[in-house]
């Protein structure tokens, strides 16, 4: 059973100080223009051609890869794509994509209209461009389809739905690949999320509130607070989009051949982070949010994972105090991390006089456990022994993908393209 209990004192008539964070203005760095882009429902295709047979970029469609960009507010960057597949490496470091296209395929990166919509909305945007690409190809090549992040759930679902809904069309799709997708679920702190939602409470800064509470992020998360009150929950938007995995099949292959990979940032020999459990990750003191503390999670039978302090310039304080019950130390498992400490920190480090301790430098935490991004039969996020099993070690059909693999290094960065995981990728594209 998991439980919280949040203590608030004088929320309610409080006025947001919008000032305290005011926007910032986003700039881009220069990147290799597309050669195509579709028009899709709910998003954009951006083409980038490979290399004929004679070393040339060609000026069509032949052997297409389609990559689905993952979870974020607001619309695709391709700047951020492109940098992302290692487009602005030097000539003599592992680029994926300047080796995807040197190999003959042709890139096609599935950008979102809104990337924080529900993925029931955005799989049209993936099923236009599986069509689009289709249409467009010179030859028989079969697509490799898959995605980043969410973006391999909104590629997975695409494919099964189309294999389902209409039965009279081909997607003529032989490998599906997800990288770093969430398959059991993705894992947000709690102290996090309520102090999303306390910032917002205070400060009238919205955003990372929203982010938490847009459709996509509900459906996304394994564990999910949407405001003060509310204690960790399965979200209904998730448990809608699980039932409408269910109804078309569950995955991609069950009326078309279709081989599924997966790749994971963590690691599978079950060892995790290395973040202990139950320790301030994060802790102010001095400014206006003075003896707030954000804390790591634990097992602990009940366990305060956040204090939340904001003084209110001499008239008062506003606190909130957030427990949890029930939890694995979700934040130490082996997986794909995000620095969600390390952004609340900056956040908080432009406010005037404010003082931010982290447990340790560039602390990250985990994000997608490595058992999520391999979707292993019969594993759960809530149980520690599923979490640090042993991966590596298990026998052939432990995963519900034909093929995986993770990091043999370490726990790195959610969806980071290392040589290792990119080469092996690129090992497994389909054959022309």
């Amino acid at each position: 059973m998991v439980e919280m209990t949040t203590v608030v004192d004088l929320t309610e008539d409080i006025e947001p100080l919008g000032w305290l964070f005011p926007p910032e203005r986003e700039e881009g760095p220069e990147f290799e223009q597309p050669g195509a882009t579709w028009g899709l429902r709910h998003g954009t295709a951006y083409v980038y051609y490979g290399k004929d047979s004679n070393g040339k970029y060609r000026d069509h469609l032949a052997r297409p890869v389609i990559l689905s960009d993952g979870f974020e507010t607001g619309p695709t960057k391709p700047y951020e794509a492109w940098v992302h597949l290692g487009g602005d490496k030097p000539d003599n470091a592992f680029s994926f994509i300047r080796d995807l296209r040197d190999r003959g395929y042709d890139l096609v990166i599935l950008g979102y209209t809104d990337r924080s919509a529900s993925i029931l909305v955005n799989v049209e945007a993936a099923m236009d461009v599986i069509k689009e690409a289709n249409k467009k190809k010179v030859g028989n090549a079969k697509l490799l389809v898959g995605g980043f992040s969410m973006g391999g759930l909104v590629t997975r679902y695409a494919l099964a739905r189309l294999e389902t809904d209409e039965p009279e069309y081909d997607h003529q799709t032989s490998t599906y690949l997800s990288f770093d997708s969430p398959h059991l679920g993705a894992w947000i702190p709690p102290s996090l999320q309520t102090f999303a939602h306390f910032i917002k409470k205070v400060s009238g800064l919205a955003g990372p509130s929203d982010h938490i509470n847009s459709d996509a992020a509900r459906e996304l998360l394994w564990r999910h607070i949407p405001d003060l009150k509310t204690g960790p929950r399965q979200d209904p938007l998730r448990t809608r989009f699980l039932d409408e995995l269910k109804r078309v099949g569950w995955w991609p292959g069950t009326r078309l051949s279709v081989r599924k990979l997966g790749v994971g940032n963590g690691l599978g020999d079950g060892n995790g982070n290395g973040v202990p459990a139950g320790v301030d990750a994060l802790r102010v003191t001095t400014g206006w949010f003075a003896r707030t503390a954000l804390r790591s999670q634990s097992d602990e039978p009940d366990q305060v994972v956040a204090r939340l302090r904001f003084d209110l310039l001499g008239l008062g304080t506003i606190r909130a105090d957030v427990r949890t019950a029930g939890f694995s130390a979700l934040d130490s498992a082996p997986g794909g991390t995000l620095g969600g400490f390390q952004i609340a920190a900056d956040s908080l480090k432009k406010l005037p006089l404010t003082t931010v301790h982290l447990h340790k430098p560039d602390l990250e935490t985990c994000f997608v456990p490595s058992i999520s991004a391999v979707a292993l039969r019969d594993h759960d996020l809530g149980n520690a022994k599923d979490l640090h099993v042993e991966i590596n070690g298990l026998q052939e059909g432990a995963s519900e993908l034909d093929e995986f693999v993770l990091d043999s290094a370490e726990n790195r960065s959610h969806a980071l393209i290392t040589d290792e995981l990119g080469k092996w990728v690129l090992e497994r594209l389909p054959e022309a």
